[in-house]
């Protein structure tokens, strides 16, 4: 079957296909998830590292196929998950290495007590301005946010998680959004 006739197949049909070393079905797969794998690994660890992150989740979710279950959810909420414990897992990897390389060259009293900087100084405020504007939200709104970006579902997952339609999380996360953006913009040109 040509790519294009992949295009109109389910995700699980898909991974059917692919748990059958079908790399054209696994293709397709990637593209229609790589963005989103991207944007939550992105979420967690920065640029810089998830890139790697991604891929390796992929690999885990090309090895796992012959055993996703559809009872179990959809092939998006598995793959998502695997891209968050490979995240979490790069993060506790760099937390390890950093703190080695730390007690090495003798700092490990740094990550203990560091010194009082403008910089932290400014990134303690910051943080009460960010935690301040938060709390300023109505409870729906704020729950949906820290759901999707302190716990890393998606909006999908949100809905299924507090029982609500798709539409009503992805107006909240806006309604939300717009207030923080505008709770925090005079804000940040203060202390920028």
């Amino acid at each position: 079957m040509d790519s294009g006739g992949l295009a109109g197949l389910s995700d699980e049909e898909l991974v059917r296909r692919a748990a059958q070393i079908d790399s054209a079905a696994f293709a397709e797969l990637y593209d229609r998830h790589r963005v989103m794998a991207f944007s939550l690994a992105r979420r967690m660890l920065g640029p810089e590292r998830a890139e790697d992150a991604v891929q390796e989740a992929f690999l885990s979710f090309w090895r796992g196929m012959s055993g996703y279950d559809p009872g179990r959810g959809a092939v998006r909420s598995w793959l998502m998950g695997i891209v968050r414990h490979r995240s979490i897992d790069e993060l506790r990897r760099l937390d390890v290495h950093q703190r080695r390389r730390a007690e090495a060259e003798g700092l490990d009293e740094r990550f203990a007590a560091r010194d009082s900087t403008d910089a932290q100084a400014l990134s303690t405020e910051l943080a009460a301005t960010v935690r301040a504007a938060l709390a300023s939200l109505p409870e729906e709104q704020r729950r949906v946010l820290e759901l999707g970006y302190f716990h890393g579902l998606t909006q999908t997952e949100i809905a299924e998680r507090l029982d609500l339609p798709l539409g009503t999380v992805k107006g909240r996360v806006r309604l939300a959004l717009g207030k923080l953006r505008s709770a925090l913009d005079p804000s940040m040109h203060a202390l920028g």
